[in-house]
């Protein structure tokens, strides 16, 4: 029984949304070119149900290009509204336009010389007929049994929202890259921005030694720095050679008087590269299609070893 009442809830508030889309007037092309004009910032208001999708779309709105704050419409009569400003637009939620909080906040935002917008579901009403453009999200009733909890009203109003928000954001030309730049932690802009620079250990934290020295001086470098390889690097700073913990113990493996052999004998005079400028995720897929399994890469920049690339810290980069 439960199932089929949540069933009904959602085929309810999916045809609500059918409709909105279906029945989308000319006054959203107008918002999306007021949201694209605007000089200020976009400001979301309302309490309650409302409040909440308002808030949310302020957010939404932010991280996709257009600046914009949430504004509580109990505080905004209470010195809040000191955040609204000439050139601002302010977005305001009421489903049934009479809510007491909106409906009194038009007139000082007339005052500010700022712009409103109205998402409700009856563009008659008192906030309506106060607000410089509605958009209508009228639904026939509320996916609660008793159509008193705000439940396909507030869908719609949050549909209406995101679709107000991606049309201003395609209108803007948005990118991926854009979208990367305000979003520097999550998963998609670390594979957006992150670059082997930004993840690679540095030369002073990794085991470099100078040609000519000897495994036992290798061992010591390699232990010191905790890392599994070591970099021979001569003295204008250009790489000689790297010598892995596999090339290591192959070595002591191989030669009768291994510690005391110099490090050329058991070194990779020709090792592969990588560039601190590349992309950590692109780095990735270098380690992985690398011929044989490797742990690390030396990171050169005009020839220079400035650090190492270390998989385990690829990897706990937060790139995947």
């Amino acid at each position: 029984m439960s199932r089929e009442v949540g069933v009904q809830a959602l085929l309810q508030e999916a045809e609500a949304i059918r409709l909105l889309a279906e029945n989308l007037g000319p006054e959203f092309e107008i918002a999306v070119q007021w949201l694209m004009a605007c000089k200020g910032r976009v400001i979301t208001c309302g309490v309650g149900k409302s409040g909440h999708i308002a808030r949310k779309t302020a957010g939404t709105l932010s991280s996709t290009g257009t600046p914009s704050l949430f504004l509580h419409a109990s505080e905004a009569v209470h010195g809040d509204l000191g955040m609204v400003t000439t050139g601002d637009i302010v977005i305001l939620y009421s489903h049934s336009g009479e809510t007491d909080e909106i409906v009194r906040l038009f007139p000082s935002i007339r005052a500010q010389g700022a712009r409103s917008i109205l998402i409700t579901g009856r563009p008659n009403s008192s906030a309506g007929r106060q607000a410089d453009l509605c958009l209508n999200t009228h639904v026939e009733e509320e996916a609660c049994p008793n159509n008193l909890a705000p439940t396909t009203s507030t869908t719609a109003m949050l549909a209406l929202s995101d679709a107000l928000a991606i049309a201003t954001m395609h209108r803007r030309g948005f990118s991926r890259e854009d979208f990367a730049r305000f979003h520097p932690s999550g998963a998609l802009g670390k594979r957006l921005l992150l670059t082997v620079g930004d993840v690679m250990r540095p030369a002073s934290d990794i085991a470099v030694v100078a040609p000519g020295v000897t495994t036992t001086d290798v061992i010591r470098a390699m232990t010191a720095s905790a890392v599994g390889a070591a970099c021979i690097v001569s003295a204008d700073g250009q790489l000689a050679g790297l010598i892995s913990e596999s090339d290591l113990r192959k070595h002591l493996l191989n030669h009768t008087d291994p510690l005391a052999a110099p490090v050329e004998d058991l070194m990779n005079s020709n090792p592969s590269t990588i560039s601190p400028e590349l992309l950590a995720v692109e780095a990735l897929e270098v380690f992985q299609n690398f011929p044989v399994k490797i742990g690390e890469l030396p990171v050169v920049d005009e020839e220079r070893l400035v650090g190492l690339l270390v998989l385990k810290d690829l990897l706990r980069s937060g790139i995947l």
